[in-house]
């Protein structure tokens, strides 16, 4: 018996595997055998179909879920990377800041320490002085004269005069010993009040 050919719908394939199926049973022999094969390897091959592409979309969604990370990952790096920039310029800064720091007070250390050697070193001179001229004034007020007082007035503005004159040149060492004189003469003025007339 002869079958029609009748030419397959445009359907899904659901629609096409039942169609052969029918058709394969109204055809007897070899025929029907290879509508029932053509129907079970259109439904193997739909089903394969159909696996590739849940395969396919699962892949393209990973795919795109990977790309999104690996997006967020290269701008979280980028951020990193440029907060680390920023901190290590900040790092490089204090640590210049500091070493400048460092050396400034270094330096300033090094004048103090110098200004405190000089200060000690003329200290120690002029206690030495001091102490010359004590003692100049001690053996000095041993041997004690008598003078007028007009003459003692007189010496003490000379020695103010000479105080005076040596600060204006700088020279500490005559302007104590005329001070220490003069300061003499004050004792002396002041021991002839306290004593009054005899």
């Amino acid at each position: 018996m002869s079958a029609t050919v009748v030419p397959l719908p445009p359907s899904s394939s659901s629609e096409t595997i039942a169609f052969l199926r029918r058709m394969a049973s109204m055809v007897s022999g070899r025929n029907g055998e290879m509508l029932l094969r053509a129907a079970a390897l259109i439904e193997s091959l739909a089903q394969r179909a159909m696996t590739a592409e849940r395969l396919y979309h699962r892949q393209q969604e990973e795919n795109t879920r990977g790309t999104e990370l690996r997006e967020a990952a290269e701008l979280a790096s980028d951020a990193w990377a440029r907060q680390n920039d920023e901190l290590l310029a900040q790092l490089a800064e204090v640590t210049a800041a500091a070493a400048a720091e460092r050396t400034s007070f270094n330096a300033e250390r090094g004048k103090l320490s110098c200004l405190m050697q000089d200060a000690e070193t003329h200290i120690g001179k002029l206690t030495t002085e001091l102490e010359t001229l004590r003692a100049s004034v001690d053996s000095f007020s041993e041997t004690v004269v008598s003078v007028p007082i007009e003459a003692l007035r007189l010496a003490r503005t000379q020695f103010e005069f000479l105080s005076g004159s040596f600060a204006r040149k700088g020279d500490v060492v005559s302007q104590a010993m005329s001070e220490i004189g003069g300061f003499a003469i004050d004792q002396a003025l002041t021991a002839k009040k306290t004593a009054g007339p005899a």
